[in-house]
């Protein structure tokens, strides 16, 4: 959102029976269709994993999960390991937070990183300050080779970018990685083709009909802790077009600037280069609901840098073998 929500509307939030209109028994249907998708990967491929970045979307996946197989408490475990590609820029609230809920849930995690890819040669940045985000395509690639993926399962949704508004949920991928989004595959009603020749892999997205605000009800109504980063906190700032760009040494103030200590908190988590807070003195989720029904930007549009780069960046990066 471009504007803090005032302080006596929040407060009213948590005093207030939930309006009518914010009824959440939509979600139910949405769970099961994540389920659904979640145990056909399952069934229909022999090396699939889930893409879990410690993120509130991949949270979502990851409790979605549990419901469909399982934990080890329960007698059941998810049947894929979890896979994250660290760019080594992320915030440590998110990489702690994942490496915690892996070990709680006895999942399997792998962690593949950037700088590896850059210690092989394989991603060489333009100057030591540039971003590693974009780079984590070939890194992601590396890991497909590697463990021979066949469907690697991401916490993309429609609502959040044009680019990902167009892709399936079994998103097909060619030898190359790439996604050609002429060449997409129906998809009616739940009738999912899952064919792949030598090479090719899927990407698959169970929470692509799920918006924003779905995915904070869902957290509310089933109480998924997350990293502390996404509810308010006090963090030095500067305004750079638009944007709150959170000042640290990855991304320090430049000549002329002024840092300014305020309330924010992130919509997104991602690398610390592109991914900036927004202002808010949301504590809980349910006042986050009410500050994302008020929202007037989308969430990578109110808080990613690497997206304003151009219009079509992000289909570009899809069709290199990003998420």
């Amino acid at each position: 959102m471009n504007t803090r929500t005032p302080p006596e509307l929040l407060q009213a939030m948590t005093t207030h029976h939930r309006p009518d209109h914010l009824s959440n028994a939509h979600l139910d249907a949405l769970e099961e269709e994540t389920i659904f998708v979640l145990r056909e990967v399952a069934a229909a491929f022999e090396r699939p994993t889930l893409l879990f970045s410690g993120g509130k979307d991949s949270l979502v996946m990851l409790k979605c999960a549990e419901k469909a197989f399982g934990t080890p408490a329960t007698g059941g475990k998810i049947p894929y390991p979890l896979l994250m590609i660290d760019t080594g820029h992320n915030f440590h609230e998110v990489t702690d937070f994942r490496d915690f809920r892996a070990k709680e849930l006895g999942a399997d995690l792998i962690v593949r990183s950037v700088e590896d890819s850059m210690a092989r040669g394989t991603v060489r940045l333009a100057h030591p300050g540039e971003s590693r985000n974009v780079h984590q395509s070939v890194t992601l690639l590396e890991a497909i080779e590697e463990f021979r993926f066949d469907a690697l399962i991401g916490g993309a949704r429609r609502d959040e970018e044009k680019a990902r508004a167009k892709e399936r949920i079994f998103s097909h991928r060619d030898s190359f990685g790439q996604w050609q989004p002429k060449d997409q595959r129906p998809e009616l009603w739940t009738l999912f083709n899952t064919k792949l020749q030598p090479g090719e892999h899927f990407r698959v997205f169970p929470i692509s009909n799920w918006t924003e605000l779905d995915v904070w009800q869902y957290i509310e109504r089933e109480q998924i802790a997350l990293p502390s980063l996404y509810y308010t906190h006090k963090r030095e700032v500067v305004e750079r077009k638009g944007l709150l760009v959170p000042v640290t040494e990855l991304t320090p103030l430049k000549p002329g600037e002024v840092a300014e200590l305020r309330d924010v908190r992130f919509r997104t988590v991602g690398d610390i280069t592109c991914t900036c807070p927004v202002e808010s003195l949301a504590a809980t989720p349910e006042q986050i609901v009410h500050e994302t029904l008020a929202a007037d930007v989308s969430e990578r549009g109110a808080t990613r840098m690497d997206d304003k780069t151009s219009e079509a960046s992000m289909e570009k990066r899809k069709k290199d073998g990003y998420f």
